[in-house]
């Protein structure tokens, strides 16, 4: 204790000494150490993933502009890759953390993220992208606050509160990889979590004793910030508060029209944030639920995750049946009227002072359009595949990104169809989308399966115009929403139907468009849109490799080798890219396990 107080006080005045030269944009250091840990949401005992012993994750809690660096060491039993869900990485997929541009972290590695959040405020969560891991946790919540001079288009909370809803399953993740990789379904999940624990026994038929149950401590006559996170497997679910009204201000980067509800519907991947007043009485707790949605709900009542909202004058716990869910089984369009009842607030500001909606999207010219049709899985050489447009991705051993650096060629195609197959059988192919630097891109998602699917893509925030039953045409155009339609980075799709969005291809790099429903993902339900500067000569408008990339499949010669060291001690968190002042001090303060070096 006597050595880390030492350590702190000295790189405080190491800090103070060097602080004139280190006028720049904030940096937030974290160290992480993700292991397995041994838990039991659901009152079984099993493996699942932590980090630096904790399920969920800690909450990343920066500004925008800020510069985030977060040191991974990789203590699982297999390759690691941390994906920042909604985080844009502006010029620089290289921190992306998916297999398209990322060798995997080998176990026993660490490897350190550095990207800034620049230009984003809002409500987003990171989580292991690869081997369905997610499906065993790993995850946790990243807030990105205005800075001070932007003007937030509502009062201060009076608190700010991060809740991660999810289908969860008792088997560990390697287990259900098995099951897809011998052609199974994964089936019904046995039930819901919420911040990682099981339900609060509301029925004593659907819920065992003994299991430990999320509480959140509010007081009354308060109004609290509440982002809510769908981090499941593959599972819709509704999210409600009994007896309280939700006033949804932001989605993944956007600030919203504030509209109540009472309850609203998560699907899998996105992310949502609510002002909620505690205005009750308090009599009793108030049940927090998260129910299975898009599916059977008679059958799934067991699939629900129940918490509690407890005042600190409270009289009594919760008791009673739970807040009915919506009574819409015979309307197929409720749910998705109230996906399109959320619009984009713009009169507000965002990470600029601009407002929001002075981006026209309406009035830009599409240059490209790519229809990708999703189905129910199929057979391809004897395995059990999802496909877009009949094309099931296989990740290559070297990625994409890399191999273009390096000049690999072969590695990938760039002829993904612009629409779905009419001839030839569904085929396993690494067919890229070639997107057009600072074009503008329509994509539309068809879901000819019978299950809810959400996707998600990598790199960008995307404008969400359309969506309806049936087949898109060309005169689904005319529906489009050409003046508020949000900007987010998650869209649901529902069953037999279709999704619209538009996306301006200013990022350059490789980005990931991917289902979020994990067994469809973990089946080749993906695709990568590769957007190059074709006048860039310098690095102008994306950032070099960096200086600790890893290395893998036709490039694994250039891979220095790293020492193993599982539960790692004291050591420098800073890649080579930062200042040398920088990485002294992040050295001295890595005992602190977070901290922030403000210019």
């Amino acid at each position: 204790m006597q050595q880390r107080l030492l350590a702190l006080v000295a790189a405080a005045a190491l800090l103070l000494a060097l602080r004139p030269a280190l006028a720049t944009d904030p940096y937030a250091f974290f160290d992480w150490d993700v292991s397995y840990v041994t838990e039991a949401p659901l009152g079984v005992k099993q493996q699942v993933i932590g980090i630096n012993g904790k399920f969920p994750g800690p909450v990343v809690n920066v500004s925008t502009n800020w510069n985030v660096v977060v040191n991974v060491l990789n203590d699982l039993d297999e390759p690691l890759l941390i994906t920042w869900n909604g985080i844009q990485h502006r010029k620089n997929c290289w921190q992306d953390g998916v297999l398209g541009t990322n060798c995997p972290i080998p176990s026993g590695w660490n490897w350190t993220y550095e990207f800034q959040v620049k230009d984003q405020i809002g409500s987003f969560f990171y989580f292991p992208s690869t081997g369905l891991q997610r499906a065993a946790g790993g995850f946790g919540g990243i807030v990105v606050n205005n800075r001070d001079v932007i003007a937030v288009p509502f009062g201060r909370p009076d608190g700010d509160i991060t809740i991660f809803i999810g289908d969860w399953y008792n088997k560990n993740h390697t287990d259900l990889r098995k099951m897809l990789d011998k052609g199974n379904d994964l089936g019904m999940p046995d039930g819901v979590l919420i911040n990682g624990k099981g339900p609060y026994r509301y029925n004593h038929s659907l819920v065992p004793a003994g299991i430990e149950y999320e509480t959140f401590n509010v007081h009354p006559g308060r109004t609290y910030r509440i982002r809510v996170h769908n981090v499941g497997t593959s599972t819709s679910l509704n999210f409600r508060i009994q007896g309280h009204n939700m006033v949804l201000v932001e989605t993944e980067g956007s600030y919203t029209s504030q509209q109540n509800y009472t309850n609203l519907d998560v699907h899998v991947g996105q992310s949502y944030s609510f002002l909620v007043t505690t205005d009750q009485n308090a009599s009793s707790d108030y049940y927090v639920v998260a129910s299975a949605r898009q599916v059977n709900e008679s059958l799934w009542r067991r699939v629900t995750g129940v918490a509690v909202l407890r005042y600190s004058n409270s009289r009594a716990p919760a008791s009673g049946p739970l807040p009915d869910p919506p009574q819409d089984q015979n309307d197929r369009t409720f749910s998705m009227n109230q996906a399109r009842s959320v619009r984009w607030n713009l009169s507000a500001g965002a990470a600029r002072p601009n407002p929001q909606g002075s981006f026209r999207y309406s009035s830009i010219n599409v240059t490209q359009a790519y229809l990708l049709r999703s189905t129910a899985p199929v057979s391809i050489d004897g395995r059990r595949r999802a496909t877009l447009n009949g094309l099931s991705y296989a990740p290559p051993e070297t990625p994409l990104r890399l191999a273009d650096a390096y000049g690999v060629k072969g590695v990938y195609t760039l002829d993904f169809p612009e629409r779905p197959l009419n001839k030839g059988a569904p085929r396993i192919a690494r067919s890229v989308i070639n997107g057009t630097y600072r074009g503008f891109m329509e994509l539309i998602f068809q879901n000819n399966d019978t299950r809810m699917q959400s996707y998600h893509m990598d790199g960008y925030a995307f404008f969400v115009v359309g969506m309806d039953y049936g087949e898109w045409t060309e005169d689904s155009r005319g529906t489009y929403n050409k003046g508020d339609g949000v900007a987010r980075s998650t869209i649901q799709v529902y069953p037999g139907a279709w999704a619209a969005v538009l996306v301006s291809l200013d990022n350059v790099g490789v980005w990931n468009v991917r289902s979020e429903n994990l067994d469809s993902w973990y089946l080749g339900q993906e695709v990568y849109v590769r957007v190059v500067n074709p006048e860039d000569t310098g690095n102008k408008t994306e950032m070099g490799i960096p200086d600790n990339a890893l290395y893998c499949g036709q490039l694994h010669k250039y891979q220095k080798e790293q020492t193993p060291h599982h539960k790692m001690g004291v050591s420098a968190v800073a890649p080579s890219s930062l200042s040398l002042a920088r990485r002294l001090v992040a050295s001295a303060l890595l005992v602190a396990g977070s901290f922030v070096l403000a210019p």
